[in-house]
């Protein structure tokens, strides 16, 4: 159990058991918006008015000139996830999730992306705002390795009004990041009433996994012409296994006097762990309010939240040398706790002067990671190590300050003229953990070497810690050009300047869309943008015990992140990073045959150039005699950031949408949704001559690590999703079906292929009376999961099951909700 929590809900044995219990019964139900809405009124057709992409211009889905999905908060809440992120999994074809991008830190980041490209290589606003990153880092990790993303679930989910989803290259409009898309966040303005929804629920086969979340959202009025609406959510996620029972021929005890230890026979041997989950709790708020003034109108949002997850890392049996048998005689497991605050806070005044509007604002957001361990030691300190650390903590901030203007002109039809200015301040700090947390001592176990700093988790070391901040300058025009009412056509240019060695991009965007009938209109970009690397990504370092998969064995390494202008870093190759660079081309055309029916095709290229990755794991003698020259251990690996790669990503997305009356028996809304992506890898940077010195089994970008690039998603993704409304009744039923996929390694031989499987879900809730609602539903409904690993298990009991699956690997999840609303 977690005992460093700020906010906890653990050690309510009895209340929580009962809560969990009473969940998982047909009682329960849904928010405030579902039980407005009229039993049998044909639903949503999608046609709803965007502000994503088109500034100043009033759009609808279909009339865009680039792909965009509109998601309202009931179709978020009818999926029956509690994470942003997996819901925006279910609901958007081109979007991509894993259930684990990897271990550390990767495991707790809410971590997803369009198109097949890195989350970072998404921006993310929060109504039309840039939203600040996390200060954790996919480091450690299989997909998305080494990005540096926005996490969603720190946004409180009852907060949420509907989320736009733009899949074209927006650099140009929006800044550095958007390269896949833009993923809008709008929050609500409801100024009346209250609604609180409950859900839990747990995975069936061995009943653990259970979730427990609290949505309450209220508004109110202020004064006349004002608003303000409050969130507050709750969640606590506890831990899923799905480990087998360590092999009878894995020796867990040193033998004794040659001989096996007695305790081999009466030893538990289901000690290892295969975490589909682990725990987490968090408290969330959120608000949005605002005050017409007349010519002025005031605004302000923000968000703050906290959040506790644990790390628990895989067993160290007592043949460990780092388990010494004075302290661990059965062995251990490491455990780091990361405590997040994170906040984000917005304020601006806009209003319209001499026929323009503008929109003067500022933004600031934060993220803070504190990292403790226990259940762990210091074996080079001997019996007398503490067996609790503080690992060190990790801050990053941005402040943005944005002046917007826009105005409509009569000129051979509407032209709508955008412009602004903006100005951005990141930081990023690493701070050392203790000195106990880092420490190299001397101790020898049985003349066994041992690993110096906390086990599992080495603190950050002085050496490690450091502060960098970096400014950044940009402007834009934007012209939203519509000739005729059947011809859209638009243009943005930007220019930024960053103060570090990102240096300036100037950077363009050209859109069209031809309405050729009632029914059919083709629309097209082309596009090229940047992203900046993240002051994260040139300062990181830590250290972190992971598998890899070495001739045949899966071994237990201690990989380090070395800082890219650090002396090691530098002494095995390392360059200062520079900007990825991207050039993205999209066509696709918008069918309406008939009413409350709407396809949309849209095929998409995008070439993104001195793409920012981790290096594969540097390991081995040769690396371990330049560590050790620049003062590291010598039982470490090592990895760094580098412009390694360029690579192109093709794709098609199809989505249709369809809704109708089903005579007396309520309505339907169909929504159909397919994907298929492909990522090849164009040129690889060349080994650095540092490497290519120490012989040819050393490669920058190896096999396993392009691999998770090209291979390990899903190719395709296919989505028909069906709701009934019928006398309050709503059953929303969604198959989905995932794509075959690939984990490479560096022998071909220890390739492994994933099949494709269908995951049905179904969600069915009832509208008792005016205030309450109640309903069950299940993920994952028929307990599928992804085939077995094969030798990755075969002896540990460890990784049967790939984390990198698209839905999971805990099989089915089953859930009760009850909301009331006022």
């Amino acid at each position: 159990m977690n005992r460093h929590s700020s906010f906890s809900l653990r050690g309510r044995g009895r209340l929580v058991g009962g809560i969990a219990a009473l969940c998982l019964y047909p009682s329960l139900a849904l928010s405030q918006t579902a039980a407005k809405q009229k039993p049998d009124a044909v639903p949503d057709t999608g046609e709803a008015v965007v502000v994503t992409g088109a500034r100043g211009v009033k759009r609808t889905v279909t009339k865009s000139t680039a792909p965009i999905d509109v998601i309202s908060s009931k179709e978020l809440l009818r999926t029956g996830k509690a994470s942003v992120i997996s819901q925006l999994n279910n609901l958007v074809p081109s979007f991509n999730s894993p259930y684990r991008a990897g271990g550390g830190t990767s495991t707790i980041i809410a971590t997803g992306a369009l198109r097949g490209l890195n989350p970072d290589q998404t921006l993310i606003l929060v109504n039309g705002k840039r939203r600040h990153k996390t200060s954790l880092i996919n480091a450690v990790s299989s997909l998305y390795n080494g990005s540096v993303p926005t996490d969603l679930d720190m946004i409180p989910a009852s907060e949420i009004d509907h989320i736009e989803v733009l899949r074209d290259g927006a650099a140009a409009q929006y800044g550095s990041d958007a390269i896949a898309g833009v993923i809008n966040i709008i929050l609500k303005k409801k100024s009346h009433g209250m609604d609180s929804t409950f859900t839990g629920g747990a995975n069936a086969d061995r009943g653990d996994g259970e979730q427990l979340q609290w949505l309450n959202n209220a508004g109110t009025t202020i004064g006349r012409d004002g608003y303000f609406n409050l969130s507050l959510d709750m969640k606590k996620q506890y831990a899923s296994n799905r480990a087998n029972p360590i092999a009878q021929s894995v020796q867990l005890y040193p033998k004794v006097n040659g001989q096996p230890d007695p305790r081999e026979a009466t030893a538990d041997r289901m000690v290892t762990t295969n975490y589909g989950a682990m725990p987490q709790e968090s408290l969330l708020v959120g608000y949005n309010a605002g005050y017409d003034f007349g010519r002025v109108t005031f605004y302000t949002f923000g968000t703050f939240g906290i959040r506790d997850s644990d790390l628990n890392y895989s067993f160290r049996s007592a043949t460990n040398a780092n388990s010494l048998p004075q302290v661990y005689p059965n062995g251990f497991y490491p455990r780091v706790v990361v405590h997040e605050q994170d906040y984000q806070f917005a304020a601006g005044l806009k209003g319209t002067q001499w026929g323009w509007d503008w929109d003067l604002s500022t933004t600031y957001g934060q993220n803070q990671a504190k990292q403790t361990a226990d259940h762990t030691i210091n074996a080079s300190l001997g019996p007398s190590s503490p067996l609790d650390f503080y690992v060190g903590t990790l801050e990053s901030s941005e402040w943005d300050n944005a002046f917007d203007i826009t105005h409509g002109w009569k000129v051979l039809g509407h032209l709508q003229s955008s412009l602004g200015f903006l100005h951005r301040l990141e930081t990023y700090r690493i701070r050392a953990g203790d000195p106990a947390s880092y420490a190299a001592g001397s101790y020898v176990n049985n003349g066994a070497l041992t690993t110096p700093g906390a086990n599992g988790a080495s603190g950050f070391t002085p050496e490690d810690a450091g502060f960098m901040q970096r400014n950044n300058m940009a402007g834009y025009v934007d012209l939203a050009w519509d000739p005729t009412r059947k011809i859209s056509i638009g243009l943005a240019g930007r220019y930024e300047h960053y103060d570090d060695s990102s240096g300036n991009s100037a950077i363009g965007k050209l859109t069209g869309r031809y309405q050729i009938t009632r029914w059919l209109a083709i629309r097209g970009t082309m596009s090229n943008g940047f992203r900046a690397p993240s002051l994260a990504q040139d300062l990181y370092a830590s250290t972190t015990g992971q598998f890899r998969l070495q001739n045949g064995s899966l071994n237990l390494l201690d990989i380090k992140t070395l800082p890219v202008n650090s002396p090691a870093a530098r002494a095995l190759g390392a360059t200062p990073l520079k900007p990825e660079t991207s050039a993205n081309f999209s066509a696709g055309m918008v069918l309406t045959p008939f009413h409350n029916f709407n396809v949309t095709l849209d095929a998409y290229q995008i070439e993104v150039f001195d793409r920012i990755a981790l290096t594969g794991t540097l390991t081995g003698n040769a690396v371990s005699r330049i560590l050790v020259a620049n003062g590291l251990s010598p039982d470490i690996s090592a990895q760094y950031y580098s412009n390694a790669m360029n690579t192109r990503t093709r794709g098609l997305d199809v989505v249709a949408t369809y809704a109708h009356p089903v005579g007396r028996f309520g309505s339907m809304q169909w929504n159909v949704g397919w994907n298929y992506n492909q990522t090849v890898i164009t040129n690889i940077k060349q080994n650095p001559s540092q490497l290519s010195s120490l012989g040819s089994s050393y490669v920058l970008f190896d096999r396993l690590s392009q691999g998770y690039l090209t291979k390990a998603l899903p190719k395709t993704k296919l989505s028909i999703t069906n709701i009934w409304t019928w006398r309050g009744f709503t059953f929303n039923t969604r198959l989905t079906r995932f794509g075959s996929y690939t984990i490479l390694q560096n022998s071909p031989s220890s390739d492994r292929t994933f099949g494709a499987r269908v995951i049905v879900d179904e969600d069915i809730s009832y509208q008792i009376n005016r205030h309450l609602n109640v309903g069950i539903g299940a993920n994952n409904l028929f307990n599928t999961y992804p085939s077995s690993n094969g030798i990755y298990n075969a002896l540990l009991g460890q990784s049967q099951y790939p984390g990198t699956s698209p839905f999971g690997f805990t099989g089915g999840y089953y859930y009760g909700r009850v909301g009331v609303s006022f």
